[in-house]
């Protein structure tokens, strides 16, 4: 079977969905599939640094971020036949799995309507509140996205809201997948199923590489102090609340050591804050910033913890760290009601969206861990994650479509 996948940026750039697409094609090909990925071209030394490979067909893009770390494919006639002519020196394609929100959507659903081809379509991304996070001008983005949406892909079905536009890929689509039962149920109470079938969107979780996942869990975590060993970890923006979570550590004062793993627009006012409140101490609460890290290091990292706490509220479609800490033993503090239910044993709630709630879970946990009697994560969620338990689920899917 060859499967082609269409993504908004390039497995080799940052991010989540890159890190599954590239996980998808290491275990779909460990189990004897062909996988091609079409997303935009790199730029820069990134580009650069990335070896030739047959299976990323790298569509000429633009830049559009200033380190040049993301670019956009317009997607149109010139665009299509790229991709067609790309196509052409790999065996027929049986599958179209559109792993994109945007461009690379639009591209992949061009595509398929272009050879007459089954889609699986995973939505990635809750885009009515991603847009509301990111951009000054929410209203308006969604407007314009809508706009471009419906000429790219043809698009009569009215509305301009954010799950509207995601109504329209689902539509075209043979199977829709969504990397939690929260986002699915969502998604389908929306509206955001497939044409056919029963109406039902399959849950599909983003995996850990098998391998990987073993050694970090054969490794012993090494214990360089006795205190509490809390880890954050994320992009530093304003979806995620960094900050909030800074100022509860100030509101709580926790007898623990803190590391903050990841980078973004962020990160220096929250150095500030830290400095600020004086919690770069040796005493008291200790927060480190560990800055960007490998994935094998970040899993080692949160392996060493003794909780990872997670504190963005309504934006995450899956919540993948606290659920790669589940599998690595580490429990949680997770703040989003819809991923805690999700995830089961092994985490502390908190309440509501307030500083001092996420501040008392925080004590709680800490006082728990000092105790040894910190919440147990499930042992199940461990082989739950897999990548090859997730890719023999796709499998199935791509199966039942064809």
């Amino acid at each position: 079977m060859h499967v082609v996948m269409f993504g908004d940026q390039h497995v080799a750039s940052l991010g989540g969905a890159q890190v599954s697409m590239r996980l998808q094609r290491e275990f779909l090909e460990r189990a004897g599939h062909v996988v091609s990925i079409v997303a935009p071209a790199l730029h820069g030394r990134r580009g650069a640094a990335v070896a030739p490979d047959p299976a990323l067909l790298d569509v000429p893009s633009l830049p559009i971020t200033i380190d040049r770390e993301y670019s956009l494919s317009w997607p149109g006639a010139r665009a299509d036949r790229w991709i067609d002519d790309a196509l052409v020196a790999r065996p027929p394609v049986d599958i179209v799995h559109v792993q994109a929100d945007f461009w690379g959507a639009f591209l992949g659903h061009r595509f398929a309507a272009r050879h007459d081809l089954p889609v699986v379509h995973t939505m990635h991304n809750r885009v009515d509140v991603g847009i509301a996070a990111t951009t000054p001008a929410p209203r308006a983005t969604l407007r314009a996205l809508t706009m471009w949406q419906r000429h790219a892909i043809a698009s009569k079905t009215p509305g301009v809201d954010g799950w509207t536009y995601l109504r329209r890929f689902a539509e075209r689509a043979s199977a829709v997948t969504a990397p939690s039962s929260h986002f699915a149920r969502r998604l389908e109470a929306h509206g955001v199923v497939p044409a056919g079938g029963n109406g039902e969107v399959d849950v599909i979780w983003n995996g850990i590489h098998d391998d990987l996942l073993d050694e970090v869990r054969l490794s012993a975590p090494a214990r360089g102090s006795m205190r509490p060993r809390l880890v954050w970890l994320g992009r530093m923006s304003p979806e995620k609340r960094l900050l909030p979570f800074l100022q509860a550590l100030a509101f709580t004062r926790p007898d623990a050591d803190v590391e903050i793993i990841g980078g973004g627009g962020q990160l220096r006012a929250a150095q500030r804050f830290v400095t600020a409140h004086g919690m770069d101490a040796a005493t008291g609460t200790s927060v480190g910033f560990a800055g960007r890290l490998p994935y094998a290091e970040t899993l080692r990292r949160i392996h060493r913890a003794d909780a990872v706490v997670q504190t963005s509220i309504g934006f995450e479609t899956q919540g993948m760290t606290v659920f790669e800490a589940a599998s690595l033993g580490t429990p949680a503090v997770v703040s989003d009601p819809d991923i805690a239910g999700e995830l089961g044993a092994g985490r502390w709630d908190v309440a509501d969206g307030s500083v001092e709630a996420l501040g008392e879970a925080i004590r709680v946990a800490v006082a728990d861990i000092a105790a040894g009697t910190a919440a147990v994560p499930d042992a199940g969620v461990a082989e739950a994650f897999r990548q090859s338990s997730r890719t023999a689920a796709m499998i199935e899917v791509y199966d039942r479509v064809r």
